[in-house]
């Protein structure tokens, strides 16, 4: 894998899949992030509120509050330009990506995703240019 991130930026994924937290997870320190993931919106709030991190990475499917939401208090701690939030769900249908825009998500996602298109996706939200970037994640 050629692309690599130009230093340890840290990534929260908020998943609470834990097969895809482990697979978001290998993905990333793959490139070259620093990834920490939580299962519970509640505690990731917690999280970010002791250590910010450069990118969260949310899924709107969480057990014990609403993806949305932590996406509302996540927008009220930090302005956009602090804290890129991307949206990584299975929600597809068109209401539910502009709801995660509302509630003020910087990105938005399907999954399934291709590897690629995710990491792309980070990199520009963490502010690298396409340059800094090359090759794909196979």
């Amino acid at each position: 894998m050629e692309m690599r991130a130009s230093r340890r930026e840290r990534i929260l994924v908020i998943e609470d899949d834990a097969a895809m937290a482990r697979l978001l997870r290998v993905l990333l320190e793959g490139v070259g992030y620093e990834v920490r993931a939580e299962r519970s919106g509640a505690v990731a709030l917690t999280e970010v509120a002791d250590t910010p991190p450069d990118l969260v990475i949310l899924d709107l499917g969480l057990p014990d509050m609403n993806g949305y939401e932590v996406c509302r208090q996540l927008r009220q701690r930090f302005n956009p330009w602090s804290l890129p939030i991307l949206i990584f769900t299975g929600m597809d249908k068109p209401v539910d990506q502009l709801r995660g825009f509302a509630f003020g998500a910087d990105a938005y996602l399907t999954k399934p995703c291709d590897p690629g298109e995710l990491l792309k996706t980070v990199a520009l939200l963490l502010g690298h240019t396409d340059a800094e970037f090359s090759g794909s994640p196979d």
